[in-house]
């Protein structure tokens, strides 16, 4: 899909900066579509019959709803990539924004182009989950029950689909490769976000707590990460129901 194609949702209060945002976004070939009511963001993801938004930017400090509460009710609904953009600088805001599910987190006063950069970066992900008709590829089998569409970038356990966000997938992908493995969370941090930003390594946990969540809600549930006192995390396939 071509980046003209590529609607970027904005959801700011501050008209200024929006436009800001907006200006660089259409530069760089998005179509860009700018809210300033969080409720209203909502109910915009929700609504089936316009244009499905490619990314949504979110500002933390909204009316009518909190960023991180239309986070988490994007998040029920479906896997589109979030970018939290907020003056809110403090870890605990940005590890509960991902713990929400948000893909990335920039924090105000930021470059326009490197949000765009980021914006750019998470579509690359995003897209990797699609196979050029838009199908399901094929899925290869990996150990204890778990099978890839590499791909579409889809991971599965005995047919149950995992709803994964970019990160996720490749977070989940990168332990699964090497079951029994202990990851240290610089590694694996490096592994999700290849611009090596400097981010909090706490940052991985609070992705793998949301993959936990999600494989704890197959059918029967599976616990089969371990975290591994001050190093990092490890795939452990023992613990396979």
């Amino acid at each position: 899909m071509k980046h003209e194609e590529r609607r970027i949702l904005v959801v700011e209060d501050e008209p200024k900066l929006a436009a800001v945002l907006c200006d660089y976004l259409h530069a760089a070939g998005y179509v860009c579509e700018w809210l300033a009511d969080g409720r209203e963001a909502l109910q915009r993801v929700q609504d089936s019959s316009q244009a499905k938004p490619a990314a949504m930017l979110l500002d933390l400090m909204l009316p009518g709803l909190d960023g991180l509460e239309v986070c988490r009710g994007v998040r029920l609904l479906s896997d589109l990539p979030i970018v939290i953009i907020s003056a809110r600088v403090d870890e605990l805001d940005r590890l509960l924004g991902l713990e929400l599910g948000a893909d990335d987190y920039v924090c105000k006063p930021f470059s326009p182009r490197e949000v765009v950069a980021r914006v750019r970066a998470l579509l690359r992900r995003a897209d990797g989950r699609l196979t050029p008709a838009g199908q399901q590829g094929p899925a290869q089998p990996l150990i204890g029950g778990f099978t890839v569409d590499e791909a579409g970038q889809r991971l599965a356990w005995e047919g149950q689909v995992l709803h994964l966000t970019p990160v996720e997938f490749k977070l989940l992908r990168l332990l699964l490769s090497q079951p029994g493995r202990v990851f240290e969370r610089s590694q694996l941090l490096d592994a999700i976000h290849e611009d090596f930003r400097d981010v909090s390594d706490r940052v991985v946990d609070s992705h793998v707590k949301n993959i936990r969540r999600k494989l704890a809600a197959l059918q029967p549930p599976q616990d089969c990460i371990s975290a591994v006192y001050g190093v990092g995390y490890r795939f452990d396939p023992a613990a396979i129901a």
